[in-house]
């Protein structure tokens, strides 16, 4: 009667230990990629709503302009283009969308109807199998514009006008698909900020 054989069990042994250890690695591996990806998610997340934060609070600035400029408009299309003296600088509000977003701003760069916004994570990635990631801290980048909506004729253009001395009612706005007739008596005639500019994040 032959013996039996325990050489094959304890040579699949190491064998098994290898697969198993090689598993968590790969384990180990994906939840580092995920680590990193995540951070590098609330980067961008950070960045994206500190820029349109900013460019927000400049919209509501130069539509408030408009309001006070309404009743002359050969400054409008100053306004509509961002030619405008006087208006606040509005990173304290990319500084502010930042923090909530756990980061902080490391650079704001605004300009004619746009903010650049550069911005790290306060949090770094965390322990991982990847050498030096611990620490490691993601950077993301932001551009929100501020694009005008709406065209208008000053009174006598195309129109050929009238003899100098007549009152001549405000311009209609067309801001894309509505029209809008201001009357500054009448609040319900003047548009919102969102009517007057659109606000979007740069492709």
């Amino acid at each position: 009667m032959r013996p039996p054989r325990y050489g094959d069990a304890g040579q699949a042994f190491p064998i098994y230990i290898t697969v198993v250890a090689g598993l968590l690695f790969l384990a180990f591996a994906y939840l580092a990629v995920g680590q990193a990806a995540a951070n590098r998610n609330g980067a961008q997340t950070a960045a994206d709503a500190a820029a349109l934060a900013a460019a927000l609070d400049t919209r509501d600035q130069l539509a408030g302009k408009w309001v006070e400029d309404v009743l002359d408009p050969t400054k409008w299309q100053d306004i509509f283009d961002g030619d405008v003296e006087g208006l606040d600088l509005s990173c304290w509000r990319a500084d502010q969308l930042a923090a909530q977003n756990d980061a902080h701003v490391e650079s704001c760069d605004p300009g004619i109807l746009r903010y650049e916004v550069e911005v790290r994570t306060d949090k770094p990635v965390g322990d991982s199998i990847v050498p030096g990631n611990a620490n490691k801290k993601s950077v993301a980048f932001a551009t929100a514009v501020i694009e005008p909506r709406c065209t208008f004729e000053l009174p006598g253009e195309g129109s050929g006008g009238g003899d100098g001395n007549d009152v001549l009612p405000l311009p209609q706005l067309t801001c894309e698909d509505e029209n809008w007739d201001p009357d500054p008596d009448d609040p319900t005639t003047l548009p919102d900020p969102e009517d007057l500019f659109d606000v979007h994040l740069a492709d």
